[in-house]
């Protein structure tokens, strides 16, 4: 959690599209699947909209989008409808994104390595850090950190009757995780 922003310090001093996919990625906390399959119809303004068919719960998930989120958007080019197009003009792969992050973690001195395990920092390992993150130095509600992660939470009754996403609050909560991100310096 520490290392994040220096992390993200590399990250940003890199350039090509699966690098702002790996920052749109780290920036919404969404699956590395759902950022490499977003589509241009799925951006309403400040919120990216990603659709039932798409995620692992197979329940449609609104992201709200910081302000660098919507930087990165007006970078990519929109004669494609996958926003994080291939050279070919197709989905980019799961192997871009761990390339990316294997890049940043060979120009660190002792490199980028997960707490628990040891190992290398993969794309799927930004998700447990934003959590950790919400849980550690945020006053950020649990619930609100697993709705953003598109988790299910509570029980079924309690979804059942909670149909909210917290939306405009996770705003806030992402504006913040972007800041977090940028101060390394």
């Amino acid at each position: 959690l520490s290392e994040a922003p220096a992390w993200y310090e590399k990250l940003r001093s890199r350039s090509g599209f699966a690098t702002l996919a790996l920052e749109f990625c780290t920036l919404t906390a969404a699956r590395s699947g759902e950022v490499r399959g977003a589509t241009w119809s799925e951006i309403e303004g400040d919120l990216w909209i990603v659709p039932a068919k798409r995620t692992k719960t197979g329940q449609e998930h609104r992201i709200p989008l910081s302000s660098r989120s919507i930087e990165i958007l007006a970078q990519m080019p929109k004669s494609n409808a996958i926003i994080f197009p291939n050279t070919r003009g197709g989905q980019l792969s799961d192997a871009a994104l761990s390339a990316c992050m294997k890049r940043i973690n060979d120009t660190a001195k002792n490199g980028f390595l997960d707490r628990i395990s040891g190992r290398p920092a993969v794309p799927h390992g930004l998700r447990s850090t934003f959590r950790d993150w919400v849980a550690e130095l945020t006053e950020f509600p649990a619930d609100m950190a697993e709705i953003a992660l598109a988790h299910k939470v509570g029980s079924a009754v309690e979804r059942a009757y909670r149909r909210g996403d917290m939306l405009n609050k996770r705003r806030e909560m992402m504006e913040y995780w972007f800041q977090f991100l940028s101060s390394s310096k």
